[in-house]
């Protein structure tokens, strides 16, 4: 077998192993299972506390359900805010729907305690320091009352107020711009004739897990924290890890934050995080309640005293929303908040998968089709790579030029492998080629495909977008199959993941074994069996490996296997070498057909 055939069996099978490996130490783990508790519970920062170390929500369920709320109507959000707790505990995402189905429901991401949803909110408040006690603060249970009778709009705040009888005034108001940023500003009077201490603080709530986690190992999802330019991501696992924190009483994570952070929780797409003021400290706490199941983060302001006859104020925001990777930029460039663009979890390959998505955004603004934009990408990236390709497909043409001498050197080293190796050495200096360039552009495309399955799998932009035909989500797998004569008949593929699904495959898949397969016939088959066995069926085995990867990873490396063919082609027809690859094709098809060819 000759040199270019082997390095290329070598590229094939280290990507392979590379596919496999992966996928072999990195399983998605099993989902948790979740505690059943007897009562919803919420957990507030030190001072609003029982013996326990939970505050008595004994209420909750009634508030959350039966209060009074003040409607959201933004251009992107709708929801409620209940007036029990002051919590924004219902929010719902006008522009994403739950699936590509017609009449699907549009995405909630917060929800209150009691619905039909597991509970996920905003609460916001006070922890009272010195002689105040719990009762002389807002809690998560206290009734505030709107002044006025708005709506939450991007041109009109709400404000809440709440006196606790004893010379307290609290005051909340609540701002939120064209997307999905909430401005919080809390203040308090102090009416009394003594100074009071007060710590302000935020807190993000889910019980249990959520209903739509993945449990994906490329994507995070549970807590995200950026602390004074330092990112951390635990995984709701990781949370229910923590160690025993003797001040918070459950398991807990607690970070001081100097001048700029942000904590939250977020999924795959959608996130929400608490943002302290840009250059002030707060300190960041994620903590897990083991009896009530529920993950927690939470931003706790400085100590604020307040002199009689004074108003002290507090402000702090609020994200909620989709991970758009614009909108995102936006906020971090234009609001001061820090590394915000990651939040997108860019993965271990951050300084490919960033370029490579903003230039696939680039190209989609123009193009408006995330499929076709993805096609143009891939012929950037093989424009990009063409000098080093250039280079590695004349050398493949030389090498293949050198076979008769080659022969004659192993015919003389005989059984000798190491004079063998000294005299294939100095040919390959002598005629200045390098027998390892033809693996150079199938290995530089393994961190390429690793990048780009990263940025379609994460990145919201690609979740439902159409490309045509029955490609509504390029996010998804392929959602034809031999089943449905690949989308023609009016019934749906088997699901996804599925055994059927593996086997059964769809129209992509196939079209990227057969590209894959017509690409290797560009050089003759080797010439032992076994190897030439290996030859032949490598793209197949790779066929149904991809078949559930991502619909738009699939058309990136269908448009590869393309331009790489068209590229070798004719690189090596002008450099003297006219690849045989019909009388390849035969070659393989007699081989198949009758064993060895004779």
């Amino acid at each position: 077998m000759d040199d270019q055939n082997k390095n290329l069996i070598l590229a094939f099978a280290l990507s392979l192993l590379v596919i496999i490996g992966w996928f072999a130490l990195f399983p998605p783990p099993e989902p948790a299972p979740r505690e059943t508790v007897a009562q919803e519970e919420l957990l507030p920062p030190p001072g609003q506390t029982t013996g326990d170390g939970v505050a008595d929500a004994s209420m909750a369920e009634e508030t959350a359900t039966g209060t009074v709320r003040i409607s959201i109507d933004s251009p992107r959000l709708a929801g409620t805010i209940a007036l029990t707790g002051g919590r924004i505990d219902d929010l719902q995402l006008r522009d994403y729907r739950e699936t590509t189905q017609p009449g699907s429901d549009i995405v909630h991401l917060l929800n209150p305690v009691g619905g039909n949803r597991e509970p996920f909110y905003a609460l916001y408040g006070w922890s009272p320091r010195g002689t105040l006690g719990s009762e002389q603060v807002p809690g998560p249970n206290t009734v505030w009352e709107q002044v006025g009778g708005n709506a939450l709009s991007t041109d009109a705040p709400v404000t809440l107020r709440w006196a606790n009888g004893e010379g307290l005034v609290f005051s909340r108001t609540i701002s939120i711009d064209e997307n999905y940023l909430f401005t919080i500003d809390q203040s308090v009077e102090n009416q009394t004739d003594a100074p009071v201490a007060l710590d302000p603080y935020g807190i993000l709530a889910q019980h249990g897990l959520p209903a739509n986690l993945e449990n994906f190992f490329i994507s995070h999802e549970g807590m995200i924290q950026m602390a004074d330019g330092s990112l951390t991501e635990d995984s709701y696992k990781n949370m229910r890890g923590y160690r025993q924190s003797d001040t918070e009483r459950t398991p807990a994570s607690v970070t001081h934050v100097a001048e700029n952070g942000w904590v939250g929780l977020t999924g795959k797409y959608f996130m929400a995080a608490l943002i302290g003021a840009p250059g002030q400290s707060f300190t960041a706490v994620s903590q897990y309640v083991p009896g009530a199941d529920i993950y927690q983060t939470s931003i706790r302001q400085p100590t604020l005293t307040v002199a009689p006859g004074e108003t002290a104020q507090a402000s702090s925001r609020l994200f909620a929303g989709a991970k758009e990777w614009s909108v995102i930029r936006a906020y971090e460039r234009e609001t001061g908040i820090d590394r915000f663009i990651d939040a997108i979890d860019w993965g271990w390959f951050f300084f490919l998968t960033k370029p490579i998505f903003a230039m696939l955004y680039f190209i989609n603004g123009i193009i408006g089709n995330m499929g076709w934009s993805i096609l143009v990408l891939t012929l950037l990236i093989k424009a990009v790579l063409l000098p080093l390709a250039w280079k590695s497909y004349v050398s493949m043409a030389r090498m293949k030029e050198l076979q008769p001498e080659m022969v004659a050197i192993k015919e003389r080293a005989g059984d000798d492998r190491q004079k063998l190796q000294q005299e294939m050495m100095k040919l390959y200096k002598e005629k200045k080629v390098n027998p390892a360039a033809g693996c150079l552009p199938i290995l530089l495309q393994i961190p390429i495909f690793f990048s780009l399955y990263k940025v379609i799998f994460v990145t919201i932009e690609l979740r439902h977008a159409p490309w045509l035909w029955v490609f509504n989500d390029l996010s998804a797998p392929d959602p034809t199959s031999l089943v449905n004569l690949f989308g023609l008949l009016p019934w749906d593929a088997p699901y996804p993941g599925s055994f059927m699904a593996l086997i059964l495959i769809g129209i992509l898949p196939l079209m990227f074994g057969f590209t894959m397969w017509l690409q290797m016939r560009l050089n003759p088959a080797p010439t032992d069996p076994m190897q030439a066995t290996i030859f032949n069926w490598m793209p197949w085995v790779f066929m149904f490996v991809m078949g559930g990867f991502a619909s738009g990873l699939l058309i990136y490396w269908i448009g590869n296997n393309i331009i790489t063919f068209s590229q070798q082609y004719l690189i090596m027809r002008l450099n003297g070498t006219k690849p045989n690859l019909f009388g390849n094709i035969r070659e393989t098809l007699r081989r198949k057909k009758g064993g060895e060819a004779k």
